[in-house]
């Protein structure tokens, strides 16, 4: 009993110094994985690499090992991207807040759809607020959330009344992560835009398309390197109509709540050049203004709204520009002043009372004096609007007003960004959606005749419910879905259910539609469409490869990033959603090996979807 007492023991404490050491390992690899990002963001590429190599040296668990390699790649992207560099000329940048920068770019007014809107209904992106949708566009790009939440690039163009289904644009320009910002060139030749999940250096990067003629699609994006893509996030880049100026945002150098607007030089054909000094390629990022731009002509880049201009409109915009601040003044020394009411009422010590109310009684004070120089701006505005009157003059004071209250920022610097107004609700009708006859095998409320009636080439079963003399109707299919009809020598109508790829498939259906009401229905097994033995298909299909998928069920409803990623790298090339029993269940595949099959599955797993099954959907039969 001792010696076991003591053996216990021994366990016990290896168990422990096991544990201990292996909790060391972990922080150790957080700590490196920390600095790689760290590394990273200061330009230190081959510092980065070397970081998750070590990382990746004690780490074993498949899933964090997926997300080191990602950190390994972007390290790696970083150091390629580093040979060609180019240096373009910084005209200005301006800060703005994340919620409407995208307003003092110089495009067309009342173009931006701030989401959601009709095309990107959710509107929870963090950097992606609005589209762009000129009036009278019959061509849009727009990027909007897939039904895994990933943000990706659509067209639609207007055929008359009604504008075609959203479509993506190709493979090469769609990600497992988000594609934002798609913005056409004025020649319609280009497609910017940003996405973090092609090849890139982390966060967002700037990528350009050229429409291939002969093909008539879109070409394989390029990242359009450093300077405009960095370890931060980078989106939003357009040149501007008049061919001058390159403009994107980014907040690299910036809080999480605003980004910076930056203007350079349009360059169309920039001269590249390798950076190895990581200090250096960081101030080449950083695009600071070069120098003296105090001729750059921002004049035709900035439309406002059009108004005539002449001494009268602008004495009157002034004007209106000057009641409204007062208007914002008086609003602010009121609450202010409500404010120090309240700390007053709940401040119990001296000192600090009559400090509160001396402040209030020089708030109070400047109330009347505001209030009166408004009064007296208010009667200024009013006699300037009757002399326009008096004049025949006819203004829209809504649209003055308007083009009064603009923002416009960096003029100082040569470039003046003025503040866009944001255009009304989309109003578009859409194609309806051609449906799609769903062949999968059902019992449902009413039955269903198969839409086409052609069997799929190859070894498939059916099972036959019954054979009549005269067409038959749906209620005599009893639910059954999808129901094929065949004719038979003899004139008579045969009708089988379902496309099965296996025997054990087909033959755990049939009690089904035994149950059904068919309780003489049985298996039958076709070759090309036509009638075999089941001893021949059987033995075709034992002399066959079997074929495999995943069936995967995640907890939350959407397939993990690191899940999707570890079945495309396995090799599947197809994966789909579909919605069973009220749950959203993924499917994966085809897997001509077993072996395959179930380490993708434990990836999966590691990856945090627990519920992942390894199904047998068919074989390839020999020819």
């Amino acid at each position: 009993m001792k010696n076991y007492i003591s053996g216990l023991l021994t366990v016990i404490c290896c168990l422990f110094y096991c544990g201990q050491y292996l909790a060391a390992q972990d922080g150790r690899t957080g700590v490196l994985v920390s600095q790689a990002d760290s590394l990273r963001s200061e330009y230190l590429f081959a510092e980065s690499v070397e970081a998750c190599r070590e990382a990746l040296a004690s780490e074993a668990d498949t899933a964090a090992r997926m997300k080191i390699e990602d950190k390994l790649l972007l390290g790696e992207n970083g150091i390629s991207m580093s040979s060609f560099v180019s240096t373009p000329s910084v005209v200005a940048r301006h800060k703005f807040s994340i919620d409407e920068f995208y307003l003092f770019y110089p495009l067309q007014d009342r173009s931006w759809r701030p989401a959601p809107n009709l095309l990107d209904t959710l509107g929870t992106h963090p950097f992606s607020k609005a589209a762009y949708v000129p009036e009278g566009s019959r061509e849009i790009y727009f990027s909007a959330p897939d039904q895994e939440g990933a943000m990706n690039i659509y067209r639609t163009e207007l055929n008359d009344t009604v504008w075609s289904l959203p479509a993506l644009i190709n493979e090469d320009m769609t990600s497992s992560s988000d594609e934002i910002y798609p913005m056409l060139s004025p020649d319609g030749k280009s497609l910017f835009f940003a996405s973090s999940g092609l090849y890139g250096v982390g966060g967002y990067d700037l990528y350009m398309s050229s429409w291939d003629e002969d093909k008539g699609e879109w070409g394989v994006p390029v990242n359009m390197g450093f300077p405009y893509s960095s370890p931060y996030d980078d989106f939003l880049f357009i040149n501007t109509p008049d061919g001058k100026y390159s403009i994107f945002a980014s907040n690299r150098d910036c809080s999480a709540d605003s980004v910076y607007v930056y203007v350079l030089e349009y360059d169309s054909m920039p001269v590249r050049r390798e950076i190895k000094d990581a200090s250096a390629l960081r101030e080449i990022c950083r695009l600071l203004p070069d120098g003296d731009h105090a001729g750059v002509d921002s004049g035709t880049s900035v439309p406002g709204v059009p108004i005539p201009e002449s001494m009268d409109t602008r004495k009157y915009m002034d004007k209106m520009s000057e009641v409204r601040s007062l208007k914002d003044s008086l609003f602010s020394c009121m609450s202010q002043v409500d404010r120090f009411r309240a700390d007053l009422a709940s401040e119990s010590d001296g000192d600090a009372r009559r400090d509160i109310e001396t402040e209030l009684l020089e708030y109070e004070a400047l109330i009347p004096v505001l209030q009166d120089t408004l009064n007296r701006a208010s009667a200024e505005l009013q006699k300037i609007e009757m002399e326009f009157l008096f004049n025949g003059v006819v203004i829209d004071p809504d649209k003055i007003g308007a083009e009064a209250d603009r923002k416009v920022v960096g003029a100082s610097s040569g470039f003046a960004f003025t503040e866009k107004i944001p255009g009304g609700p989309l109003s578009m009708k859409f194609e309806v959606p051609e449906k799609k006859f769903d062949y999968s095998f059902m019992v449902l409320p009413e039955g269903r005749f198969a839409e086409d009636n052609k069997v799929p080439d190859g070894l498939v079963y059916q099972i036959q419910i019954f054979t009549l003399s005269r067409h038959a109707t749906v209620a005599q299919l009893n639910g059954l879905s999808p129901v094929f009809e065949s004719r038979t020598p003899t004139g008579k109508y045969t009708y089988r259910v379902g496309v099965f790829r296996t025997y054990n498939d087909v033959l755990s259906r049939l009690n089904t539609v035994k149950k059904a009401g068919f309780k003489t229905a049985y298996i039958v097994p076709l070759k090309d469409g036509k009638v075999i033995k089941m001893a021949e298909a059987k033995a075709m299909e034992a002399a066959a490869k079997p074929v495999y998928q995943l069936n995967m069920l995640p907890e939350a409803g959407t397939l993990p990033d690191i899940a999707l990623k570890a079945v495309n790298q396995a090799g599947a090339k197809d994966v789909a959603k579909m919605e069973q029993d009220g749950k959203t269940v993924f499917t994966a595949g085809p897997f001509y090996s077993l072996r395959k099959a179930e380490e993708t599955a434990a990836a999966v797993r590691a990856a945090g979807v627990q519920e992942v099954s390894v199904i047998k959907i068919g074989n390839i039969t020999s020819k």
